[in-house]
C-alpha cells in the first residue's frame, strides 16, 4: 500500500505507524462522564469500505495524517495534515 504523504510525497506503507481509526480526535471532554469515555476508548466500528485513520510518517517528516481508504479494495483515497483544530 502506498500513502500519499502531502509533506514527502507518495511512501510505501512501512514508513508509516498505524495508530487506529480517525475518531479518536473527537476527544470526549474531561468531564464528559463514563459512559462516553468507555465508548472513546473501547467500542469500535469496523465497516466493510471507506475509512478514516490516522497515521503517524515515523520514518519520513514525523506528521500525523487522516488517511481515507476503503477497507474492501485498499485504495487509498486521500491523506491529509491533522491540524490543531482537528485534535481539540
Amino acid at each position: 500500500m502506498r500513502i500519499p504523504c502531502p509533506i514527502c510525497g507518495e511512501r510505501d506503507r512501512r514508513e508509516f505507524y498505524y495508530q487506529g481509526a480517525a475518531v479518536m480526535l473527537d476527544r470526549p471532554a474531561p468531564d464528559a462522564g463514563e459512559a462516553a469515555w468507555d465508548s472513546y476508548l473501547h467500542l469500535r466500528d469496523n465497516p466493510a469500505g471507506p475509512t478514516q485513520d490516522l497515521w503517524f510518517h515515523e520514518a519520513g517528516c514525523g506528521a500525523w495524517l487522516v488517511v481515507e481508504r476503503d477497507t474492501v479494495t485498499h485504495e487509498v483515497i486521500s491523506a491529509r495534515l491533522v491540524e490543531a483544530r482537528d485534535a481539540d
